[in-house]
């Protein structure tokens, strides 16, 4: 017998809405105050959400352990088989000594850790987000970022405020692609909105990135590289998002700024060359070039081949070529036992809870691959050591894979009990203040699940069903869910669990959040003002 959800279980919306808020904000003040292991937050907070969803929104028991399991089982495959595959890649290259040949060549084009991590946490993190999303380029450039020597919390902090501006486009455009398809709305008409609001935060972004490591006087110094680089992406990302669609923004934007600044830096440096305070002096690293081209490029290639893999699987041949490898299923007792209602949907309909272990198509297992294939190019490494560089991995990220799985497991008992529904019809009673909030609500979303994805999946009709009813573009507001829902990406505890993994802090989860939470906040609240102006006087600006 299946069970309808309730959004108003304790009478109004308002409280409704503040009691479902509860393992939120356990989590945020065991995080942000207690600084406690990210595996026990999300455990304390996910049993809240159970008990709640059981006692207050009368979810029967078995849904309520069917969903968290659910969600657990996701984040296990497909997120940290991403997160797995990823950081062993990382390792490999580090335990063969190709690691620093490639430290080496990233100082010959600049020594600079700004416009390192510029080139790395920015340009290259976009590449990858473009082409796999869920978590990938986080750890594979906080990891690359360790390995060049940054500050760990600052490796990890920087790869996450980077991880923005490209988060709507990422995975070839699936956010946008979902968004359309949960609304009936022009997928092109939204690819455009979100290219005409996200540009703004990616112009500014490397400078962002720069002045959170060195402080507005010592970003000056780098000013032309960061306006290059600015430049170049958020120009890159308008054009194709208006003219072409949602699939290339990222992997466009991100070519184009590597190719802009790389040449930029071949004709220009900066007069002072700026290294984290507790790195070695200057006289004891080393700077000229130890290796030869070809040497340069072998240590390279795991990631060449990484980001030529990434970008293949994303591409719907292969995807449809690979389908046969991998099965789904109906979760067991859960598969559409759940009826979301009115007005979360226009008309009740069954919640579907179908597992897909597509193992041949997964990110994960072009990652895999594409690691298989690096072994061959690696001097005196071996498959032997590679598989036990797997396992020494695995076992690395034994508390990340608990509290990603955790995590996730939260997300699906606040969605399939209503709970975050109930958050969200909150939302609607702002009327037409309602646009200023429509980017909060994503941004709710993307804290709550960890993807821009899930968020437009959970709330996109909402948003649209609410723009009808104040009488503004519903178009703008699906897009202001993505726009709003990438700057959460940076304090979603399962973005900060694959951080704290490929930077090798886990147990301070709690420090990661406090650091990007203000940068979060800012973000969203530009994108909130910019979304409420162009619901009214700057509707001009609108396709």
């Amino acid at each position: 017998m299946s069970w309808v959800q309730q959004y108003q279980p304790l009478g109004s919306v308002a409280m409704s809405a503040l009691v479902a808020g509860i393992p939120l904000y356990i989590l945020f003040f065991m995080l942000a105050v207690k600084r406690m292991a990210g595996h026990k937050a999300a455990f304390v907070a996910t049993g809240t959400a159970v008990l709640l969803a059981i006692a207050a929104w009368g979810m029967p028991v078995d849904l309520a352990v069917g969903a968290t399991l659910y969600g657990a089982a996701f984040g296990i495959f497909p997120i940290v088989w991403i997160v797995i595959t990823a950081i062993w890649v990382y390792n490999m290259t580090v335990e063969s000594g190709e690691f620093n040949i490639i430290k080496n060549s990233l100082a010959q084009i600049t020594d600079d850790r700004r416009l390192q991590a510029i080139f790395i946490a920015f340009a290259f993190g976009s590449f990858i987000e473009g082409t796999a999303g869920f978590g990938t380029p986080v750890a594979i450039t906080a990891a690359m970022l360790v390995g060049l020597g940054f500050n760990p919390l600052y490796a990890a902090g920087i790869c996450l405020i980077a991880n923005t501006a490209p988060v709507a486009f990422g995975a070839i455009g699936i956010p946008i692609v979902v968004a359309a398809k949960v609304t009936d709305l022009d997928m092109m008409t939204i690819s455009a909105i979100c290219g005409r609001q996200l540009p703004f935060l990616s112009i500014i972004v490397p400078i962002w990135l720069s002045v959170t490591m060195c402080g507005f006087k010592r970003t000056l110094e780098v000013l032309p590289a960061v306006i290059i680089a600015g430049v170049c992406f958020a120009g890159s990302q308008f054009l194709v998002s208006n003219y072409v669609g949602p699939y290339l923004p990222d992997i466009i934007s991100a070519i184009v700024t590597i190719l802009g600044l790389g040449l930029f830096l071949k004709v220009w440096k900066p007069k002072q060359t700026w290294h984290f305070p507790d790195e070695p002096p200057a006289s004891q690293r080393t700077v000229a070039s130890e290796f030869s081209g070809a040497e340069i490029f072998r240590a390279w290639t795991p990631y060449i081949i990484l980001a030529i893999m990434v970008f293949l699987w994303g591409l719907d041949p292969i995807k449809d070529l690979l389908k046969p490898f991998g099965f789904t299923f109906e979760w067991p007792g859960l598969h559409n036992m759940v009826v979301k209602t009115a007005p979360i949907v226009a008309k009740d309909a069954p919640y579907g809870a179908v597992f897909n272990v597509n193992i041949g198509s997964a990110a994960g297992t072009a990652i895999l691959i594409a690691g298989l294939i690096s072994v061959i190019f690696m001097p005196g490494y071996g498959y032997g050591k590679a598989s036990a560089c797997l396992m020494r991995t695995i076992k690395q990220l034994k508390w990340p894979i608990v509290t990603i799985a955790m995590i996730l497991g939260l997300a699906y008992i606040m969605n399939y009990s209503g709970m975050s529904s109930s958050m969200g019809l909150a939302f609607t009673a702002t009327g037409s203040l309602f646009p200023f909030f429509s980017p909060i609500l994503g941004w709710l979303g993307v804290f709550l699940t960890g993807s821009d994805t899930s968020s437009n999946a959970l709330f996109g009709s909402l948003q649209k069903t609410t723009a009808q009813q104040i009488g503004v573009s519903p178009e703008l507001c699906v897009a202001a869910n993505s726009s709003g829902g990438v700057t959460g990406k940076m304090i979603s505890p399962q973005s900060i669990s694959v951080a704290t993994a490929a930077s090798n802090m886990v147990g301070k989860e709690g420090d990661i959040f406090r650091f990007t939470l203000p940068h979060s906040l800012a973000m969203l609240a530009f994108v909130a003002v910019l979304t409420l102006l162009q619901a009214y006087p700057l509707k001009w600006m609108l396709p």
